[in-house]
């Protein structure tokens, strides 16, 4: 497995390193032992799929509290998507930024998102799936998002055309003490 670096402190982009025969390919895409020589959190305690019919679906900024704050491995699996990490840690050097990564079915990359950074992505294909691995069982209580298109944010997304839940249409705007409601 690769691992990269990305623009956010603890947010990496892993790749499977391909072994290929006439059969086609075999890969790792989770390594307990790699994740720990990485420093990542190797916790896996749920894993999730997401369905999107169409293009232009934007999912997101989506993050839980503690004491359920998760870690999330992400792959798209059919499709593509534009995938954005936004990091709300208050004490990280890049608190308020964010980086985004194309993630497909194609080059196989997943993105590894620490507690404490919001997800969203944007489906650039119809009919795409990602999948997630999760540190923590979903709560209801400890789940929290902040608005797509918050403008303190200036998360760029690349389609207009986009289709949004109301309830993420509906998340907080993020306020300046670093918490969002």
């Amino acid at each position: 497995m690769k691992f990269g670096s990305t623009p956010l402190p603890g947010v990496f982009t892993i790749e499977p390193e391909l072994h290929c025969d006439e059969r086609g390919f075999f890969g790792r895409t989770f390594c307990v032992s790699e994740f720990e020589y990485h420093e990542l959190n190797s916790r896996t305690i749920q894993c999730s799929i997401s369905f999107n019919q169409r293009r232009g679906t934007l999912r997101g900024m989506h993050y839980q509290i503690s004491p359920r704050e998760e870690t999330k491995l992400v792959r798209c699996t059919r499709g593509a998507i534009y995938d954005v990490a936004l990091d709300l840690r208050p004490d990280s050097p890049s608190f308020r930024r964010w980086c985004s990564v194309n993630l497909t079915a194609e080059n196989h990359t997943m993105l590894y998102i620490p507690a404490g950074v919001a997800h969203g992505f944007q489906t650039l294909t119809d009919e795409t799936e990602v999948f997630y691995q999760i540190s923590e069982f979903y709560e209801p209580s400890t789940a929290r998002g902040v608005r797509w298109n918050d403008p303190s944010f200036a998360i760029h997304w690349p389609i207009e055309d986009r289709i949004i839940s109301t309830r993420d249409a509906e998340l907080p705007l993020f306020d300046d003490t670093g918490q969002s409601p």
